[in-house]
């Protein structure tokens, strides 16, 4: 029965992360970064302002909201998305991008991050113009309400985004217990068993109970811990990734030589497309969580859209910056790592070591840190992983709301947390593979919505262009719910 159950989804994930996908995937990141006319690169400057540099100089983005009240800040936001989103792909990812496809991964991964920056724009866009309250007060929006009422508004069409909502919520709670929980812990309890010899049950309870008393407390108690959580995960690791890179310094020249001729083989093609999230040939390496900034799923939208911002660009251009340091900073600091180690030969782009996925990134760090680079390694996988943990309790929370509503949402977290102790102490290849196939899912009904409201998602970019950027005079365009109730009062008046 298991056999059975392998072989149907082995063939489903083989249609899900097939040529489709592939199309589907970057096709959209294209179309959207067209419509915008190139908005990361054009505004490069507007975008980072207003998100890194803005964490600086403007103290709305960091600012918390009031303790009833139930908005989350920007920069909290951001860091929820961050904690799902840099996990062990950007680790265990990048190195089976490599060992797949050689160095030239590495390009292919840029480029394909380079569109689904718009893609992930897009979708917090439409997060915010199409978001809503629920009975608590709390913001609710993501793939399934722009699919409702945004796809659903169309002529014909009120059936059909009514059913893709339905659906994608469905493959959201599905995903979040394998890809989301699952799997993350079982990566935690095995490297922790490996590097210190901690028994997987004893990892299994201390993560249950620490998960516990966080994502039991909802989403500002999340988005506390993990705009404290994220900066110093992610600063531990750069600064490790970067003592590394100096002392490695004099391969620089070398190493990016080796990605950009790489690139353009049949094999790093295969490899890179795998390094970045879409799988075209080797669709083992995607299932892994390569797909690192998660851009086009439709996921970190759920979290986005609780922000107590009001401009839908600037939450879009947060989805930006989400995934330029998800993929172009973190997993290109791993991948010269790994390049600069000695492990790889650069001019063929052969491994030269027996290791694979996270065990290769260790023996690279290894090469500087001697026997404390397999702790490193497993330290950050720790962190990586369990914050990527937090993040989709509230993914799956949300798409749990959509399906049952807002007073069933405690009877999925303490479920969501008993896995937890499920999944260190389990082996999960099923799991793995039954759960990304779900997380591949989500992506079809949510590139669904951002390609039909793709004309949506240009009026309000070029609507906040003309505002904020050439100073014209002209009415914001904030809230489709408030453009909507407008409207029925002109009629009603007239």
């Amino acid at each position: 029965m298991v056999q059975t159950v392998e072989n149907v989804n082995n063939a489903v994930n083989g249609f899900v992360w097939g040529l489709p996908m592939l199309i589907l995937l970057v096709g959209t990141g294209i179309l959207m970064t067209a419509l915008t006319k190139l908005f990361q690169v054009t505004h490069f400057k507007h975008w980072v302002k207003n998100t890194i540099g803005g964490i600086f100089k403007d103290k709305h983005v960091t600012a918390h909201t009031g303790k009833e009240d139930t908005q989350i800040s920007q920069f909290q936001s951001l860091c929820t998305a961050l904690a799902a989103t840099i996990g062990t792909g950007n680790i265990a990812g990048v190195a089976a991008a490599i060992v797949a496809g050689g160095p030239g991964a590495i390009f292919w991964m840029w480029i394909v991050a380079f569109f689904g920056m718009m893609t992930n724009f897009s979708e917090n866009v439409l997060g915010i113009y199409y978001r809503r309250r629920n009975e608590r007060n709390e913001w609710c929006g993501g793939a399934m309400y722009y699919l409702k009422d945004g796809l659903g508004a169309k002529k014909g069409c009120k059936q059909i985004g009514a059913i893709l909502a339905v659906l994608f919520s469905v493959f959201c709670v599905l995903a979040s217990f394998g890809i989301g929980n699952m799997s993350q812990i079982n990566s935690i309890a095995v490297n922790m068993n490996s590097a210190f010899g901690v028994p997987f049950v004893a990892s299994g309870l201390f993560l249950m109970i620490i998960a516990g008393l966080v994502i039991v407390g909802g989403l500002k108690r999340i988005a506390a811990v993990t705009e404290r959580l994220v900066p110093f995960m992610a600063v531990i690791y750069l600064v490790g990734a970067l003592i590394v890179f100096f002392a490695n310094i004099n391969q620089v020249g070398a190493v990016f030589t080796s990605i950009i001729k790489g690139a353009f083989g049949l094999k790093a093609v295969g490899g890179g497309i795998v390094g970045s999230g879409i799988a075209y040939a080797l669709q083992w390496g995607m299932k892994r969580g390569v797909f690192s900034n998660e851009a086009g799923l439709g996921s970190s939208v759920m979290v986005h859209s609780s922000s107590n911002v009001r401009e839908p660009v600037i939450q879009g251009m947060w989805g930006i910056f989400e995934v330029f340091a998800d993929t172009i900073i973190v997993c290109t600091l791993t991948a010269f790592a790994v390049l600069s180690s000695g492990l790889v030969d650069l001019e063929t782009g052969t491994v030269l070591s027996d290791q694979v996925s996270t065990a290769l990134v260790a023996e690279a760090f290894s090469t500087i840190f001697g026997k404390a680079g397999s702790a490193f390694i497993a330290i950050a996988i720790l962190f990586f992983a369990f914050s990527t943990v937090l993040g989709w309790s509230q993914y799956g929370s949300k798409g749990f709301e959509y399906l049952f509503g807002t007073k069933a949402i405690k009877f999925y977290q303490v479920v969501f947390v008993v896995f937890i102790f499920v999944g260190a102490t389990m082996d999960l290849s099923l799991a793995w593979d039954l759960s990304d196939t779900f997380n591949g899912m989500m992506a079809i009904p949510n590139l669904i919505g951002v390609i039909a409201l793709s004309g949506t998602v240009m009026k309000i970019t070029q609507n906040y262009v003309d505002r904020k950027i050439k100073g014209k005079d002209v009415k914001p365009m904030l809230s489709a719910m408030e453009d909507i109730q407008e409207l029925h009062e002109k009629e009603i008046a007239s």
